[in-house]
């Protein structure tokens, strides 16, 4: 009888099926270099194990560990129609570093998620770089992080963000809003423009029913815009408000911070105040960036919507007494621009607890 052949099957890589573990390792190895920038005096060991480790800060009675996380959302869709990828790094410790000081934390350290189909060293290094930056302006570690090469899962280039902090903070000098009273003073922190929310109605005015970027749509200078193209006021970095919140808790008896991010200026307020109070705040007290303005005119978007959606140029609310004010602006305005936007008032039974005037 003739022989049979056997079947013979072609040796499969794992690089055949999309994922070079080479590109990861020389990225891995690039960005625990960079890590080394952000390093506390806390962080035991270093980037590249399977785990962070980070000790607490010495002299603290009675410490509370604070977590956040968040994402960057579809302004990551911008950023990749616009090959500029730096600032999303920055967005997404923002985002998340913004969060955890509204209850008085420090931020410790921070560790990102970085998904995508196909790994892309450059683009890589920009996010993850922005992330460094954005870790340094925050005063935080990056403690380590996760790069996920998938392919089938993410195409076109595309990826995805993840982030995540810890922070920390004396129980006895957590900030909820508890001892927020009528007659309080509110300070706006401006923000730099749309920072990371609400982008899925920005695009939908300014790029179409698609919300895809055309490299003309995001090329287009407007007058409104101060010489800037929609791409720059679309992809300006997240302001990060850990120094400026450390500068009010230092001057000034802090009662209340309120990150605007998601729900804008209508959802965000309310989660910071006892019953029965309201915010009262003067629409003329602040400017409204060029952006936020644009995607209102040509979206004829209801002003409600606008509110609730975006920031509309105020970043972070804080709340002091009166008599402190003076020592609040002078320690966070001349970095930020802070300035009053309102006050602490009754509220009416079945009133908005936030209030335009």
């Amino acid at each position: 009888m003739p022989a049979v052949e056997e079947n013979k099957v072609k040796s499969v890589t794992y690089r055949d099926a999309g994922v070079d573990i080479d590109a990861g390792d020389s990225l891995a190895r690039w960005i625990g270099k960079r890590a080394r920038e952000t390093r506390r005096v806390e962080v035991v060991g270093g980037i590249g194990s399977f785990a962070g480790l980070c000790a607490l800060p010495s002299g603290m009675r009675d410490p509370l560990l604070v977590a956040g996380t968040d994402g960057v959302g579809t302004k990551l869709e911008v950023a990749l129609a616009a090959a500029r990828h730096d600032g999303v790094g920055i967005d997404l410790v923002a985002m998340c570093v913004n969060d955890v000081i509204t209850c008085g934390a420090e931020p410790l350290f921070f560790l990102d998620y970085y998904a995508t189909g196909k790994l892309d060293g450059d683009v890589a290094r920009a996010v993850l770089g922005g992330i460094v930056d954005g870790c340094k302006q925050a005063g935080c570690a990056l403690l380590g992080g996760e790069t996920a090469e998938m392919p089938g899962m993410y195409g076109g280039g595309s990826y995805d963000l993840a982030g995540f902090t810890v922070g920390v903070v004396e129980r006895d000098a957590i900030i909820d809003g508890a001892r927020i009273a009528a007659g309080d003073a509110v300070i706006g922190l401006p923000s730099s423009g749309l920072h990371s929310n609400g982008f899925s109605l920005a695009r939908r005015v300014l790029f179409g029913e698609s919300g895809k970027a055309s490299a003309d749509a995001l090329g287009e200078r407007v007058d409104a815009l101060a010489g800037r193209t929609v791409g720059e006021a679309l992809l300006e970095p997240t302001i990060i408000y850990v120094a400026a919140a450390r500068a009010l808790r230092q001057a000034a008896d802090v009662r209340g911070l309120v990150h605007i991010t998601g729900g804008g200026l209508i959802d965000n307020p309310p989660r910071c105040l006892p019953d029965g109070l309201a915010y009262a705040l003067d629409r003329s007290s602040w400017d409204v960036p060029a952006i936020c303005r644009l995607v209102g005119e040509r979206g004829n978007v209801a002003e409600r919507e606008m509110l609730r959606t975006f920031n509309m140029g105020i970043g972070m609310l804080a709340v002091v007494p009166r008599e402190d004010v003076d020592a609040a602006l002078a320690a966070a305005g001349e970095a930020h621009g802070a300035r009053v936007v309102g006050e602490i008032v009754a509220r009416a039974e079945g009133g908005d607890a936030v209030q335009f005037r």
